[in-house]
This record gives structure tokens, C-alpha cells and sequence, in this order.
């Protein structure tokens, strides 16, 4: 079992994403039973290097890095689903995402509360719900599908 929270240096260990595309700063917690959940929190800073050009004078974090965080997300609930240590385990792969919806626009200084259930496993791949919060209110959501390279 991985003690949580989940530090950045051993999320390093889980996912091969690095400056400026590791969009995951903490692991609070995990289940295993009786669903397969994990719950991440995303800083998002004035000094995000996308802000430069997304938008100059009204900063937003692009819809696409949101999800992205999402799938970094169920990476590592894929990982921790399946191995007993940070150092082992594979790589996951997005291969899908469905149903995505964005409800408020993402800025410097808010923290993205990330939430996701493993719903199936199939062949490899697996099938999640997920979404985003900051404040409690609904930021965004989809369904994501990975694969275990």
C-alpha cells in the first residue's frame, strides 16, 4: 500500500511528466474498495508558463491542461490500483476522453481540486469518471479512457 498523501518527489516516480507538463502537485488520498477513487489538488500560479500567451491581460488555463491534469490524474490512481511501491509499475497512456464540460474558467491562484473513479477495466485500459472543483464549484468533467503502455 502507498502512504498518502502522495508528495510531489514520488509523483515524479509515478509519472514520467516533468516541468512545465507535471500538472499534479499532491495526492490526498485513495480507495481501493469499495470503488476505485483519488483525490488531487493542481496550484495553478501566475507564473504558468501557458498564461504568457493564454490570454495576455486575462489569464486562463486552457481546457486541454485541465484535462490533461485529469488524466495525469488517473495515471496515478492506475499506478497506485496496481502496485505496492512508487518505484514500480508502468506507464499510462490517454487514449479517449468523452463528455468533457468546462463550467468556470481556471485562473492564477486557484487550486484544482481533482476527482476520479475508475468505473471499468478492460484489456489493458481502463475507463474513468472524472472531474474538477476549486471552492466546491463544478469546474469540469469527463470521461477518460487509458491504456498501460
Amino acid at each position: 500500500m502507498i502512504e498518502t498523501p502522495i508528495e510531489i518527489n514520488d509523483i515524479k516516480k509515478i509519472l514520467p511528466h516533468r516541468y512545465p507538463f507535471l500538472l499534479i502537485d499532491r495526492v490526498l488520498s485513495y480507495t481501493l474498495e469499495p470503488e476505485i477513487t483519488l483525490t488531487a489538488i493542481k496550484n495553478v500560479t501566475a507564473n504558468e508558463p501557458f498564461f504568457q500567451g493564454h490570454f495576455p491581460g486575462e489569464p486562463v488555463m486552457p481546457g486541454v491542461l485541465i484535462l490533461e491534469s485529469l488524466a495525469q490524474a488517473c495515471g496515478v490512481l492506475a499506478h497506485v490500483a496496481q502496485a505496492t511501491s512508487v518505484d514500480e509499475g508502468g506507464v499510462y497512456y490517454l487514449v479517449k476522453i468523452d463528455n468533457a464540460k468546462f463550467n468556470r474558467k481556471v485562473i492564477p491562484g486557484d487550486q484544482l481540486l481533482m476527482e476520479v473513479k475508475q468505473t471499468r477495466v478492460m484489456r489493458g485500459m481502463g475507463k474513468y469518471e472524472a472531474r474538477v472543483t476549486i471552492n466546491g464549484q463544478r469546474t469540469a468533467s469527463c470521461e477518460i479512457l487509458c491504456s498501460e503502455g
